[in-house]
């Protein structure tokens, strides 16, 4: 017996997760069950926190871009999530997120 699924809208940049298309502006629509919703959530917290270190981190003029954990950290983490909504995404967002040229090749 598989879970239920329902649908969400996400808002990447803001890190919004909505049940409703007309609560804020999304960017992609998927169908996930609530475990998976969950993993995703922690996903973009995850990524959250990692955009605060790089702020703080950005104001540390002797650390270059290519040197630093919390980049790649972030890096990483963007790209989970856009795997993930590859993943549980529409059509729509599947073709979006290929046009990003942002996930590794399958």
């Amino acid at each position: 017996m598989s879970e239920q699924k329902d649908t969400y809208y996400i808002d990447v940049g803001t890190g919004g997760i909505y049940q409703s298309a007309t609560a804020s502006t999304w960017s992609f629509k998927i169908e996930a069950t609530d475990e998976e919703i969950h993993q995703l959530r922690s996903l973009m917290d995850s990524n959250y926190l990692n955009e605060w270190g790089n702020f703080f981190r950005a104001h540390v003029p002797y650390v270059q871009y290519h040197y630093d954990r919390q980049n790649d950290a972030y890096d990483s983490t963007i790209q989970q999530i856009y795997a993930m909504i590859y993943q549980l995404g529409d059509q729509e967002a599947k073709t979006h997120i290929e046009s990003m040229d942002i996930l590794p090749l399958q």
